[in-house]
């Protein structure tokens, strides 16, 4: 009964309902102030860069309203809709990042309205496309909520039209950078829906069904392949971490080509390989996790597997030139009579044994199944790039705002940089320093699945590392900025959807960083 319960509402959830149409904000622009905006914003420098400001210096200085980055002033009217005040800082300074932020400050100030008007402010530096694309990021990821189940009638209204004020700048430009901004933002949201849904609705069955849902109107080819599949394979890590779950496994291969083209990529600009942690809710296994708040937060375990998922829904709106394939490796993580327990040792693919001394270091199980296949196929890839919410060492390094990145090839891990610096999911490179790799060495297999107590994401790499056969490879460790516990500028509270717009970005300019040993 409870069985059928269950089913009954897995089928009548829908766990992504921001890539639904109903949901989509219209973006528009226009060179001058829509007549039916229920709120309209405009920027203030802190100094006196920005000479089209409609507000008045005295009023705002009174007001208290210094123009820092962020900053917001509302200002009622009786002959029209409020006008909002919105800091963005030294002009000299200005960058994507800090317009990214601006606009969701914005956002956030106009509360319910759900039609807003900005002003596009002169952005010195920064080109207009690029601005706009910053501006729709910080409005649209600011005004994300996830609400399948509220029932309030006062919660906020979904945001129907955006409108970007250009003024005399350069139109075509603004639009192009704003209807990026919003594939951008949609993608995103995609991925905050997915690790925001509980997870016994979001099951690993459930999320492959979701990637087969989008295959045709995304430009996808999507594989599903359940726990005969996987055996069949040898993907002994995946099915040891499954082992204690009464959900089966699944891993959802997820394939783009330009064009459609089954002929390879366009103009040789590569393949990449992504490989994604999908632990659907991660208990600890046998290991189990302290009783505290954290268990509610592992529902968002599987959040490198849906941000890879996500911006692959990107990458054909977008023309990406890449061949991409991607490994999504997703199960639970539960204990139970048949979990896996600590001394046992896995056989994955390709026949590299692991010793399990800790159950609840089971993502780098799992994405070594993946690994290897992305290793096997062919053509080889040009580059292998992993993400997973995979240690807590590396969130108390780096805290809540950058993951970690850690690669064997340096061009490769300067390309990741770069795309987290132009997105705002900003990376911080960690050292692959393999005079630790002895950590992981093991009596009785080829190695154990954790190192000593120091270190831990950088161990957790250097395992990693054993199953990506010496083509060039990073990793993503995103452990600390999966999810917001409080709204935090164009972060909303709860799962941020990190990673989505870094991979869309890196995707699109991907160069190969260097000849693949075949």
């Amino acid at each position: 009964m409870l069985t059928s319960f269950h089913s009954r509402a897995q089928a009548e959830f829908h766990p992504a309902p921001s890539i639904e149409p109903p949901e989509e904000t219209k973006l528009a622009v226009s060179s001058s102030l829509p007549a039916n905006a229920g709120c309209i914003g405009s920027f203030v420098g802190a100094d006196e860069g920005l000479k089209d400001s409609p507000f008045d210096r005295a009023f705002l200085k009174a007001a208290g309203f210094e123009g820092k980055v962020g900053q917001t002033l509302v200002i009622p009217r009786t002959d029209g809709p409020p006008l909002v005040a919105v800091g963005v800082g030294a002009m000299a300074r200005l960058d994507p990042g800090t317009l990214r932020d601006a606009g969701a400050a914005f956002a956030r100030a106009a509360g319910k309205q759900p039609n807003l008007a900005l002003k596009l402010p002169d952005t010195g530096a920064v080109p207009a496309d690029v601005a706009a694309q910053a501006l729709t990021e910080g409005v649209l990821l600011a005004r994300y909520r996830y609400r399948p189940y509220k029932q309030h009638s006062e919660q906020e209204p979904p945001l129907e039209v955006l409108t970007l004020v250009t003024g005399s700048k350069d139109t075509a430009a603004v639009e192009q950078g704003m209807a990026r901004g919003g594939i951008h933002s949609r993608a995103t949201a995609f991925a905050r829906d997915l690790a925001n849904a509980p997870a016994t609705l979001l099951t690993a069955a459930r999320m492959a069904e979701v990637a087969e849902s989008l295959a045709e109107r995304c430009g996808l080819k999507v594989e599903v392949f359940d726990g005969e599949a996987l055996a069949r394979l040898g993907c002994g890590g995946l099915l040891g971490v499954n082992a204690g779950s009464a959900e089966p496994p699944r891993m959802i291969k997820l394939t783009y080509t330009p064009g459609g083209s089954r002929q390879g990529p366009v103009g040789g600009v590569g393949r990449v390989a992504l490989v994604g942690k999908g632990i659907m809710f991660d208990s600890g296994g046998l290991g189990l996790k302290p009783n505290d708040l954290v268990h509610a937060t592992m529902k968002g375990d599987m959040s490198g597997a849906g941000a890879i998922l996500a911006a692959m829904t990107a990458l054909k709106p977008l023309g990406c030139k890449a061949e991409v394939t991607a490994y999504l490796m997703c199960t639970d993580n539960m204990p139970s009579g048949t979990a896996m327990k600590l001394g046992d040792v896995l056989t994955v693919r390709g026949g590299k044994t692991v010793e399990v001394i800790n159950t609840d270091a089971e993502g780098r199980l799992v994405m070594s199944d993946g690994l290897v296949l992305a290793t096997e196929q062919q053509p080889r890839p040009d580059a292998i790039v992993d993400i997973a919410t995979l240690t807590g060492a590396c969130q108390r390094a780096l805290g809540v705002l950058s993951a970690g990145v850690i690669g064997n090839d340096q061009a490769l891990v300067e390309q990741v940089k770069g795309a987290g610096e132009r997105t705002g999911d900003t990376v911080w490179q960690l050292p692959l320093d393999r005079r630790l790799r002895q950590e992981l060495e093991s009596e009785v297999a080829d190695l154990k699945n954790v190192g000593g107590d120091n270190a831990g994401a950088i161990t957790a790499a250097l395992f990693l590392e054993e199953f990506v056969d010496g083509l060039p490879w990073a990793h993503i460790d995103m452990a600390g900025t999966a999810r917001a516990e409080r709204d935090n500028a164009w972060r909303s509270k709860g799962a941020t959807g990190y990673g989505t717009r870094l991979l869309i970005d890196f995707l699109v300019g991907f160069t190969p960083p260097r000849e693949v040993r075949h």
